[in-house]
């Protein structure tokens, strides 16, 4: 079971899997009185609500198994663990771990229906934290594609000062000078100004000018790297590639402070 992250139900904390699965060992203690899970597994609509789940989502399910398990529901003496379902019929919707951070997990439709037996409540407040932390998810997800967008093309440009502006005979010293006189480019044409003129300004913030970016000047700063690289390879001179980068920013900075998809990125900060 890969890293969980956790949720907070009618005052119970609850953990989520990476891959979505709840866990309804978690849940379980916010059901009055003493019962397992294994009591829901004797329930013949939880069986068949699980075998109906099985069958759009597992083509290896054990259907003779499964026929042979709904048989026995709600008979007295009938009682099967989580374990024992999983064995016998190859279930993937709901999964058993050990160990000192284990329980019974289950995909999250499962985990629905599992809420509804403790209480219809705890169901609806399941649901609706569930789907914030998913809302969350997907927030996190696109910050770091753009993160991930700047890194990539931040070689792009890196790579043409070195194939372009650097001479093979200047030292490490003289490199990271070049380096830094480059990237000075885009911060006074995106930002405008130099990373040395921001960290005078913010002597309280630790990194860089870039490291307080918003999304919008992530996709900008993106944008301004692969054209800078194009510049330099085209042997524009630093002051005229400044200047189109600066007209560039401008253009692309009123477009995106426009864009919805950028506020939703951005949570709605932008």
């Amino acid at each position: 079971m890969s890293k969980s992250k956790t949720i907070i139900v009618l005052n119970e904390e609850i953990r989520v899997t990476q891959e979505h699965y709840i866990s309804l060992t978690d849940m379980l203690r916010s059901k009055d009185g003493d019962f397992f899970i294994s009591d829901w597994l004797r329930n013949r609509n939880t069986l068949e609500y699980l075998g109906i789940w099985e069958r759009v989502h597992n083509p290896n399910f054990n259907w003779g198994e499964f026929a042979t398990i709904k048989s026995q529901a709600g008979l007295n003496s009938y009682k099967i663990s989580v374990k024992e379902w999983v064995a016998k019929t190859q279930a993937i919707g709901i999964q058993a771990k050990a160990g000192r951070y284990g329980g019974t997990y289950a995909h999250a439709d499962i985990a629905f229906e599992f809420g509804m037996w403790i209480s219809a409540e705890f169901k609806i407040y399941l649901i609706k934290e569930f789907q914030r932390l998913k809302e969350q998810e997907q927030q996190q997800l696109g910050w770091d594609i753009k993160r991930q967008l700047t890194k990539i093309n931040y070689r792009i440009h890196t790579d043409a000062i070195k194939e372009n502006l650097i001479p093979p005979q200047l030292s490490k010293q003289q490199i990271s000078l070049v380096y830094a006189s480059e990237a000075d480019v885009l911060n006074v044409a995106l930002f405008g100004k130099t990373a040395k003129q921001w960290r005078d300004e913010n002597p309280d913030k630790d990194g860089n000018i870039r490291d307080y970016a918003n999304v919008s000047q992530l996709v900008c700063l993106a944008n301004l790297e692969t054209l800078n690289a194009h510049f330099i390879q085209q042997a524009l001179p630093q002051n005229e590639r400044l200047r189109l980068l600066n007209n560039t920013a401008i253009q692309q900075m009123r477009l995106l402070t426009q864009d919805s998809r950028i506020n939703n990125l951005e949570g709605g900060k932008a």
